[in-house]
């Protein structure tokens, strides 16, 4: 579950990058946007993960990787997750958990899951390109950073569509696996810092669109390869949004990537980081509404 060796080879393929969270650059103030920027977390794809840290809300993204949404659902629903420790935290990568030996080795008692590194993107899907690097361009889908084939190869294909695949900026949920392809199960993980190393390695299956200063707050390993050996944080109850009692779930607006609102703070991302600009850097605005967490 990316294994021993996996995370020393990743460690070593790619240092960090601040994002404009660590930079200090902000985006448009909520309470200067306007309806139509915003957007509705539909309540069957929000993952509501509260932890002995707090409360991290994950948007699922089943249109890139619906054998892994479904997954997270079933678990949830199951309460699997709850109780289980973020067993491997490493401070400049990802908190890794969903292993209920709490060891790296176990997982579910449902079947290993095929492989969704990639995804095929029609034209129907809600693509928002914020840069055009030569034949990969970068861009959200919903509250997912994506990197994808153009759109003019779409002519040229079978089914009218193109590959794309999620990147793994801070707050991107992937799938922890063996060595093997096909053996993503229960185990994943949440990134603390862009790690693009692991695109197209590990499939990706949402974003943490509220939380990551939890993600981040999550106590870091001090063993071997980041594994946490002595009180590791834990989440208390893991459920999917639309199984909550309406006056217990939170409602997540994210702001529009179709609105105005969105390509003003692309610009003022790219002023301040000039050629250093990555989507990495650009942290969609959320506005959480509903009860709080329950307390611990």
């Amino acid at each position: 579950m990316i294994r021993l060796s996996v995370l020393a080879l990743t460690l070593l393929a790619c240092a960090p990058v601040a994002s404009a969270q660590d930079m200090g650059t902000t985006a448009t103030e909520p309470s200067m946007a306007v309806a139509s920027d915003w957007r509705t977390v539909p309540a069957e794809n929000l993952l509501v993960i509260d932890t002995n840290r707090g409360r991290i809300l994950v948007e699922m993204t089943p249109e890139i990787a619906p054998l892994h949404v479904e997954r997270m659902r079933l678990l949830a629903r199951r309460a699997f997750f709850d109780g289980i420790v973020f067993h491997r935290v490493i401070d400049a990568f990802m908190a890794q958990t969903g292993d209920p030996l709490g060891t790296g080795d176990g997982q579910s008692p449902y079947p290993d899951l095929k492989a969704e590194f990639t995804f095929r993107r029609g034209p129907d899907m809600p693509f928002a390109m914020v840069a055009a690097p030569a034949g990969a361009p970068l861009g959200f889908l919903n509250s997912l950073p994506v990197q994808t084939q153009p759109d003019a190869l779409m002519a040229t294909t079978a089914d009218g569509k193109v590959h794309g695949w999620g990147t793994y900026c801070p707050g991107v949920a992937g799938m922890a696996r063996d060595e093997a392809n096909d053996s993503a199960n229960s185990q994943f993980f949440l990134m603390r810092q862009p790690y693009p190393a692991l695109d197209k390695r590990y499939s990706v299956w949402g974003r943490v669109v509220s939380g990551l200063d939890i993600v981040r707050a999550i106590k870091v390993g001090d063993g071997e390869n980041g594994m946490v050996t002595a009180d590791p944080d834990r989440m208390i109850r893991v459920r999917v949004a639309s199984d909550l009692p309406v006056d217990q779930r939170p409602v997540v607006q994210v702001m529009a990537t179709s609105s105005a609102a969105f390509l003003t703070l692309i610009e003022s991302v790219r002023m301040v980081r000039g050629a250093d600009f990555s989507i990495c850097d650009v942290d969609l605005p959320v506005q959480v509404s509903g009860p709080a967490a329950p307390a611990v």
